[in-house]
């Protein structure tokens, strides 16, 4: 898969810390003191072979689980302790590896239920058809941002693999988040559909930071500007795509061999 040519900007201020973050399940330690830091508008992967802590990681910086150790921050607020919808109110979104929608609703119910879905009163009627009609609208922008448009009366049930993970993200898209978190958004895609995923990706609003956890190599080493790879709940290695990419730890502990001669056409 070729790639796309990187965007140059100078981060402006962190939107995430992640401080010696630690998690523990009995005597393993699945996330063991991790620091980084995502700036605005950052794309950042995180990669690391299966039983490596990445989705441990992911979950603890969404607060889905508790830290047993460190601190997250975001936006300058200490939100450790923190439930995951009290961090989505602060400008966090995430999507998961198995894909969370209503089968029965329709493209444009799931975006319009999003758009709600960080405010407080999200569960209360519509108070005016001006609002209804507002939320409808912005539904179908969320839909075109991401190629849905033509589906927006669809129900979820009729959609493609490929097309619920667009749905997802739009979804993601439509709380108006200053940071998306996206837990292996590729898995189960085929090629012609991770091609597609790819380029929704690096046409996602430049102020929004992405932190990408992902097992597809292309995808993420493409639409990433930074890269940690984790080991055992650990860091092992930090850098662009293309150091992490030759990086001889790496290549021993993750990549294989076979790596230096995958083709990116």
């Amino acid at each position: 898969m070729q790639r796309h040519e990187r965007r140059q900007h100078e981060p402006k201020g962190a939107s995430l810390e992640v401080d010696r973050v630690s998690r523990s399940f009995g005597g393993l330690q699945a996330v063991d003191r991790v620091s980084f830091t995502l700036h605005a508008g950052e794309r950042l992967g995180v990669l690391g072979p299966n039983g490596a802590g990445k989705s441990t990681l992911f979950n603890l910086v969404c607060g889905d689980i508790a830290v047993d150790a460190g601190r997250v921050v975001l936006r300058g607020e200490d939100v450790t302790t923190l439930p995951l919808h009290q961090r989505i109110r602060r400008g966090l979104a995430r999507t998961y590896q198995t894909s969370s929608v209503f089968g029965d609703l329709s493209v444009r119910d799931h975006l319009v239920l999003a758009q709600r879905g960080p405010r407080p009163g999200r569960l209360s009627p519509l108070r005016n058809r001006r609002e209804s009609d507002r939320l409808i609208e912005r539904a179908r922008t969320f839909a075109g941002r991401v190629s849905l448009e033509a589906r927006l009366e669809d129900l979820a049930k009729r959609l493609s693999h490929g097309e619920l993970r667009q749905l997802e993200i739009a979804m993601a898209l439509a709380g108006e988040p200053t940071i998306i978190l996206l837990d292996e958004p590729a898995a189960g895609l085929s090629l012609a559909e991770r091609r597609q995923l790819t380029d929704l990706l690096l046409q996602l609003d430049e102020t929004i930071a992405v932190v990408l956890v992902e097992h597809d190599m292309d995808v993420a080493l493409t639409v990433a500007e930074r890269v940690i790879v984790l080991e055992s709940g650990r860091i092992i290695a930090e850098g662009t795509p293309a150091q992490v990419e030759n990086d001889p730890i790496v290549l021993a502990t993750y990549l294989g061999e076979q790596h230096g001669t995958r083709h990116h056409g």
